[in-house]
């Protein structure tokens, strides 16, 4: 998803209180030996309307494994129990930086009842508020200590803390790349990176560029395949049908424990097509 519709999305849905029960499936997917996970913004639009049958849905469609986007309003229990019903694990979920800097207990409360393995942050803001436009340097240092602060509490929690890309991170300043930064400024002991591939793409970025030097900073990663439209931006479509080859990326990935397939736009019915997306990870050959 877009940098500022991800962000807008988790701040619109938000997140409720407490209290869960356990349970989970486990599929192998070949070649990966990994469950087939999926990022649940891509089922944004359907949730509202039928949360308990498009869950029902996304299992039936090939996935055991999902990141949340926004907890639509549920408390933990409630979110959990769904999730089971469905024959699903949620191991991960979605926040802004913001909301994670005001919230930060009351999500690490929810995500620990949830049973969550990692929180992960969706979108960064400017250190200073009142500031428009996008994030220059000085604010990528600023976030990256924030990140130690966050991941060091997330830590205490029992779980792990994370960061999601999109294209801004890969901006310039003085020579220096923003996304190398946080790299180095960032305590491999406090938090992890979860690759959103299709957006390094988009960025100009080789993902293989960040997984070949240091694979275990990046146990996470977003499938998404990249078409360029009409416009020259570039689109998410069905794996297999953009530009990315796959196989040497996962290769790559050795430090990988989940992935997350996400489409955001659909040209045909989104559960149809992310029935697609599942199969050809399923049969993917590396």
């Amino acid at each position: 998803m877009s940098f500022t519709s991800r962000r807008t999305f988790l701040k619109a849905t938000g997140a409720a209180a407490v209290v869960a029960s356990a349970g989970a499936h486990s599929l192998s997917a070949a070649p990966l030996n990994k469950p087939i996970g999926l990022q649940l913004y891509s089922v944004r639009e359907l949730l509202p309307k039928d949360f308990d049958g498009t869950l029902r849905k996304v299992r039936e469609a090939g996935y055991t494994e999902v990141e949340a986007a926004g907890y639509f309003g549920k408390t933990a229990g409630e979110f959990r129990q769904a999730m089971d019903r469905a024959g699903l694990r949620c191991v991960s979920t979605h926040h802004p930086l913001d909301k994670l800097k005001a919230q930060l207990d009351e999500l690490t409360d929810y995500g620990h009842a949830l049973g969550l393995e990692y929180m992960i942050c969706s979108s960064s803001v400017r250190r200073d508020p009142a500031l428009k436009g996008p994030l220059d340097l000085d604010d990528w240092h600023w976030v990256a200590g924030e990140f130690n602060k966050i991941g060091e509490k997330v830590k205490a929690a029992g779980m792990t803390f994370g960061y999601h890309n999109h294209t801004p991170e890969f901006g310039r300043e003085g020579g220096v790349l923003f996304y190398d930064e946080l790299l180095r400024l960032t305590d491999p002991k406090l938090m992890v990176f979860e690759m959103d591939c299709g957006w390094v793409f988009a960025a100009g970025q080789n993902p293989l560029d960040y997984l070949n030097k240091s694979p275990e900073r990046f146990p996470l990663l977003h499938v998404k395949d990249m078409v360029k439209g009409a416009n020259g931006g570039y689109h998410s479509t069905v794996l297999g049908r953009g530009l990315i080859n796959y196989r040497p990326i996962l290769r790559a990935a050795t430090g990988l424990k989940h992935y997350f397939i996400e489409q955001e736009e659909f040209d045909m019915d989104p559960i149809e097509a992310l029935r697609l997306d599942a199969d050809y990870m399923r049969k993917l050959e590396l």
